[in-house]
């Protein structure tokens, strides 16, 4: 026996019947995952509503929360993005660093004055007027 799609065979009523619709954000009030998503027969909520309501999310995008919040399936507040876009959007450690302008210094991260660092850890950008201060004050020691 061929198992159908998922999707085709969804039954609207009991997903919208876990939905409180607001002028905002539409909460979802049924299962989460451990991320604090909903989630509705092994599926997350908002790209089961994105579907529903807009259409297939295109190939190699993930779906954007633009409210913030992750329990809001309002297709309105969805936006089909890359994983790059989504994360930089977000309030991780990632996006808040990508955002800043300054060092904890004071000095501009301009392309003149950042150097790309790759660590096993990972990549960051270094301020290089701190390194060439840092380097002045080790040399005088």
């Amino acid at each position: 026996m061929t198992k159908p799609n998922e999707t085709e065979s969804l039954d609207p009523c009991p997903f919208w019947s876990k939905v409180i619709i607001s002028d905002e954000c539409w909460v979802w009030t049924g299962a989460t995952n451990s991320r604090g998503y909903g989630n509705f027969r092994s599926q997350l909520a908002h790209r089961v509503a994105y579907q529903e309501k807009v259409g297939a999310i295109p190939d190699g995008l993930t779906i954007d929360h633009l409210c913030r919040n992750k329990l809001c399936v309002n297709p309105a507040h969805l936006e089909p993005v890359t994983s790059k876009v989504n994360t930089l959007r977000g309030d991780a450690p990632t996006a808040m660093n990508s955002r800043k302008t300054h060092c904890s210094n004071g000095h501009e991260l301009s392309a003149e004055n950042v150097k790309i660092v790759v660590r096993g850890d990972g990549t960051r950008r270094k301020c290089r007027e701190c390194d060439r201060q840092w380097k002045r004050e080790r040399r005088k020691k």
